[in-house]
């Protein structure tokens, strides 16, 4: 034994990553699958939430999974050499800014659609027009609204999946 045994309920708690993230993070092997007890659940210890919160911190700054896993590798490597983490953390920043900047570009965009509304009892909207790629109105729809002004179905996609 490693230390203290801890449930994914603890582990998830004390780590910051969900019971389900961490169902995952095993499945997909981002983490090693975790020693299981005689009745079949999984025990975790100091050492898994250290690596749990190690992928929680990275994911938080955005990484990707693949990312994750090269970073956590590079973590365990005592060889490693700084660089390649170095190298990793600024390909990250380089992707983080792109999506800062289309951001920025849509926030932009609806800023200026926004203040040509009139926003007013005028059916008239360059919002909808600009989402609609000049398409003019949709044709009514003969079903009742189910959710929201949308009508939307959440279900629909489910129920058709199943059937």
């Amino acid at each position: 034994m490693r230390g203290y045994r801890m449930n994914i309920g603890d582990v998830a708690r004390a780590s910051g990553v969900s019971a389900k993230m961490i169902r995952y993070y095993e499945t997909i092997g981002l983490i090693p699958p975790a020693s299981r007890s005689e009745s079949g659940y999984r025990n975790y210890d100091d050492k898994d939430v250290h690596t749990l919160r190690f992928i929680r911190r990275a994911r938080d700054l955005g990484f990707s999974v693949e990312q994750m896993a090269d970073l956590l590798a590079l973590w365990r490597d005592r060889s490693r050499a700084s660089a390649e983490v170095k190298k990793i953390a600024l390909d990250q920043v380089n992707i983080l800014n792109r999506k800062a900047e289309e951001l920025r570009a849509m926030s932009r965009t609806l800023k200026h659609l926004a203040a040509h509304c009139h926003g007013d009892a005028r059916p008239d909207c360059p919002i909808l027009d600009d989402l609609s790629g000049g398409a003019g109105e949709p044709e009514p729809s003969a079903e009742p609204a189910r959710f929201g002004r949308a009508g939307i179905n959440p279900l629909q996609g489910a129920q058709r999946s199943r059937a």
